[in-house]
């Protein structure tokens, strides 16, 4: 029996939520279930209408994306996590092609490549992700910032459970926290070297409206983890 895989997608106010629920119903892996969490939304919910028999629908009181990706967290079956903002797209084989991947080599935990893509819709940069990069130096970047786009992540539910959930203290880089965590815990990242999520940039996009909070967050996160990453590499200088 094929791995399941199950697709988050947290909703607030989001006029795109229609085709990241359309991308990711278009999959061409068949055993994926597919868990909208609306994160008390007040704009927007009807557009979801004629897909509700085909999704899992959870309300909740607004409490940001941590706390909607948890919530869908706890509530998937999957063997499998993957995220998917309500603003961007997954290609239609994103699916296959990254679990595939993530068995043949028996990763836990993988990203790809991505697409920049406009309001419309249109590719303004392909392959705009990080280049492959060996363990040490994925750890020599996370000291300075998050390369890795939370939605070209898969993590097999497995891991989740050692390492724990995103943490909802952090409103904007609670994936470079559990990135960090991760690697702490002994892991390391798969990538998958070919664009499979298109990633829009539009002006009301999070990163844009709450850059000054999202700088000062990751100035924290950075703090915390930039010791502990520093003995990491001096201990592995040959990873």
């Amino acid at each position: 029996m094929s791995a399941k895989v199950s697709i988050i997608i947290p909703f607030y106010n989001c006029p795109y939520i229609e085709q990241a629920v359309s991308s990711a119903l278009a999959q061409t892996y068949s055993n994926i279930e597919i868990i909208v969490v609306d994160d008390g939304s007040t704009s927007y919910a009807e557009l979801l209408a004629p897909y509700r028999h085909r999704i899992h629908y959870l309300g909740k009181q607004n409490g940001g994306t941590a706390t909607a990706l948890n919530h869908g967290i706890r509530h998937a079956s999957g063997d499998y996590i993957a995220w998917l903002s309500s603003d961007d797209i997954f290609y239609p084989e994103k699916i296959s092609i990254q679990l595939h991947e993530m068995l043949r080599h028996k990763a836990v935990i993988s990203h790809t490549n991505f697409n920049y893509i406009d309001e419309s819709g249109t590719v303004t940069q392909f392959g705009a992700g990080a280049l492959p990069m060996t363990r040490r130096e994925l750890l020599e970047i996370l000291t300075r910032g998050n390369p890795i786009n939370g939605c070209t992540v898969m993590i097999k539910r497995s891991l989740l459970k050692r390492v724990g959930l995103f943490d909802e203290r952090l409103p904007y880089t609670h994936d470079y926290d559990l990135w960090c965590r991760i690697l702490l815990a002994g892991y390391s990242f798969h990538y998958v070297n070919q664009p499979l999520i298109a990633y829009r940039r539009h002006p009301g996009m999070g990163t844009i409206r709450h850059e000054s909070s999202i700088v000062q967050e990751i100035a924290s996160v950075r703090s915390r983890y930039r010791r502990p990453f520093h003995r990491l590499i001096h201990r592995h200088r040959d990873v």
